[in-house]
């Protein structure tokens, strides 16, 4: 957004229900966090901030030079974390929230999510699914928008459900981030959790429920988040291959 002053969070807690203490899991050698956080510090924004509830991960950040701050471990979602960071952060107007689990994330998705902002309140992104595996996968978050690209409904199901199978799945995988503008993001916190972000355990959902809309911006760059340790171990492969 020309002209607004952005900001990247990454929120990072330790106790994630399918991977314990994943931030810190060791990938190529380094915490998957600064993974990470170096591909957030390339993008076009004024500051990169990694948001904490755990002093193991609060030293590993800072050992590896970023910027980081403690934040309450009630949270119910990253979002909220973000919201509370964001206190560090008076002059920020437009915010990412980049989960610490997604290692690939190219500076160019985050500038587009941010773009986005220009004509919506919440943005985030989505690339094709190409395998069925992934759109079957329950760690794969699917999304469906309607013909502008705003989104109807993301979930772990897999939808739209696909009646026949063709020669490939037409869907679309959730990329795990999110703009918003920062008034935006604070009503959002001040609305409770709702029963669809509890059942499918998305916090965008809580966004659509109370009627905040999100512009989907589709990309075309291959990224993988890292959800299980099955994961870690294909992110292990992905950068022996790519190297």
């Amino acid at each position: 957004m020309e002209g607004v002053r952005a900001a990247i969070v990454i929120p990072a807690r330790y106790a994630s229900s399918r991977f314990p203490g994943k931030a810190l899991a060791t990938l190529a050698g380094k915490p998957l966090l600064q993974h990470t956080w170096q591909q957030a510090s390339q993008a076009s924004v004024e500051a990169v901030l990694i948001a904490t509830d755990h002093e193991e991960i609060y030293r590993c950040a800072r050992a590896f030079g970023a910027q980081v701050v403690m934040t309450s471990p009630e949270h119910p979602s990253g979002t909220d974390r973000v919201a509370e960071a964001l206190k560090h952060l008076p002059w920020c107007q437009a915010v990412l929230n980049l989960q610490a689990d997604e290692p690939f994330i190219r500076p160019q998705m985050i500038e587009q999510a941010l773009e986005l902002l220009e004509e919506a309140p919440m943005a985030t992104l989505a690339s094709p699914i190409r395998q069925w595996q992934e759109l079957q996968d329950p760690h794969v978050v699917k999304v469906v928008l309607d013909a502008q690209g705003w989104a109807l409904y993301f979930s772990r199901a897999p939808i739209p459900y696909h009646r026949q199978r063709g020669a490939r799945p037409k869907a679309l995988k959730h990329i795990g981030l999110y703009a918003y503008r920062r008034e935006a993001l604070e009503a959002f916190v001040q609305h409770p959790p709702t029963e669809l972000e509890a059942l499918e355990a998305l916090e965008q959902l809580r966004a659509l429920q109370m009627g905040l809309r999100i512009k989907v911006g589709i990309t075309h760059y291959e990224t993988l988040g890292v959800d299980t340790p099955e994961d870690l171990r294909r992110a292990e492969q992905w950068l022996s291959t790519s190297s």
